[in-house]
């Protein structure tokens, strides 16, 4: 039998990495309450619990990965998303709050009766609407075969119904028509940003779904946009994450696409973060 208290700490004292005190004592607590089942409250009171050998090693087995550097979400092998949790591994991004805000903006539109993710790493945004709007085709992309593979099994886990496809939308046309929403988080990290970035993502998350060149930073937004055109019906929207640097020259891009009522939607965090637009007319 061990004190949860103990045990606690005895775990955080040995986590050594260049973070803040506040960091390092989420990425416990995350470990502690997902895989141990030891709330906060527990730990408070010092709870008296009984930890099984192998469970003894694979918490020192997960302590030593998180000493790499490697997000607490791959060690885990799963992160949570809209109230859900989704399997990830290191061909996939992690999914992040920002883009939550993304899909509440999707699922707010009507009529939404079809939609489109493309890039659609883990899945997450489409399985998401798929469990929240379950009388919606829901239809996703991605060029990885690792990532559809990770989105797939997600989709199943959550009896989530969307159809995936493996699909390169900067050289092929999107083989949807009359879509309520095409929506995509893509790559949007300009190279210039990599030194910036933490090492965790930048050793351990897919380099391909989050790099764009700084010679052309909006590559994805002007290629989805123009092809969107095609494949959405009157009244369909596009919807996208943005870097926060280019919430205005996305809107600007899109609303030269012949997109109206474009908008840039800022995140709680106050970041120019989402950028949307309506077509107005059949293709």
């Amino acid at each position: 039998m061990s004190n949860s208290k103990t045990l606690f700490e005895d775990f955080l004292s040995r986590i050594q990495l260049n973070e803040s005190r506040d960091e390092i004592l989420a990425i416990a607590r995350i470990i502690f309450e997902d895989f141990l089942s030891i709330s906060q409250t527990d730990l408070l009171s010092g709870k008296v619990i009984e930890v099984a050998p192998e469970k003894v090693k694979r918490l020192d087995d997960m302590l030593n990965r998180i000493n790499t550097g490697e997000p607490v979400q791959y060690v885990l092998g799963h992160a949570s998303f809209y109230g859900r949790k989704f399997s990830v591994n290191p061909s996939v991004l992690i999914p992040r709050p920002e883009t939550e805000e993304l899909v509440s903006q999707v699922l707010q539109h009507s009529p939404i009766q079809s939609i489109l993710d493309i890039g659609t790493g883990s899945g997450c945004i489409p399985i998401t609407v798929a469990c929240e709007k379950p009388m919606t085709s829901v239809y996703a992309t991605d060029i990885s075969l690792a990532a559809l593979s990770i989105a797939a099994r997600n989709a199943a886990s959550f009896q989530a119904k969307v159809e995936f496809w493996q699909h390169d939308i900067l050289r092929d046309e999107i083989p949807f028509t009359k879509l309520d929403v095409i929506v995509s988080n893509p790559p949007y990290v300009a190279d210039s940003e990599r030194q910036q970035m933490k090492r965790q993502v930048l050793d351990h998350e897919p380099h391909l779904a989050l790099f764009v060149s700084d010679a052309d930073p909006l590559l994805f937004y002007r290629v989805i946009s123009a092809k969107a055109k095609l494949a959405l019906r009157a009244g369909g929207a596009v919807m996208f994450e943005v870097n926060e640097r280019y919430g205005n020259e996305v809107a600007a891009l899109i609303g030269a696409n012949d997109y109206r009522n474009v908008q840039v939607i800022k995140d709680v965090s106050g970041k120019e973060r989402i950028v949307k637009g309506v077509v107005g007319y059949s293709q």
